[in-house]
């Protein structure tokens, strides 16, 4: 799923801060982080990049990794039962994966990459590390991302986005 990095992409969880700061739309991931805690989140975090039209998501895969863009812009696919599509994007300083990652059900939705991204990835089991070793800090992310679930669910056509 994940492509393997050119030696050109540099990551450094600073473009990650600047995106989630310069988003300023509704869908824009906010979590109330001193630059400090950012520095410490980031070292729980996987970067990786994709390229356009590499699928991140597989609708119904029962993966709960949340995953945050940094750069690119994302489209969320999902297939309902009489065959429709719905479609949403994610734009860099989001998120997807967080319905998955809070409900613990599969995925409800494809998400494939519309032009080259940088990702970070949070998994689940460094999730619940950072719990254990920065509870205040795993508190704050949670809150961001239940709020992006909230803001999402509340805007039709963002619904959809809650991957």
């Amino acid at each position: 799923m994940n492509a393997p990095l050119p030696a050109t992409i540099h990551f450094d969880v600073q473009g990650l801060i600047h995106a989630c700061a310069h988003n300023e739309s509704r869908d824009a991931f906010h979590p109330a982080l001193t630059s400090k805690q950012w520095e410490l989140f980031g070292t729980y975090l996987q970067p990786f990049a994709v390229r356009q039209g590499q699928v991140l998501i597989e609708q119904s895969a029962s993966d709960r990794t949340v995953y945050l863009v940094e750069t690119g812009t994302l489209t969320v696919h999902y297939e309902d039962d009489k065959g429709r599509l719905r479609l949403a994007s994610v734009e860099a300083g989001s998120a997807v994966g967080e319905g998955a990652f809070f409900t613990r059900l599969p995925r409800n939705a494809t998400v494939q990459a519309a032009s080259a991204c940088k990702l970070w990835s949070l998994s689940p089991i460094r999730f619940t590390e950072l719990t254990n070793r920065q509870p205040q800090l795993a508190v704050e992310v949670a809150m961001a991302l239940g709020s992006l679930v909230s803001r999402r669910l509340a805007n039709r056509p963002k619904r959809v986005a809650v991957t």
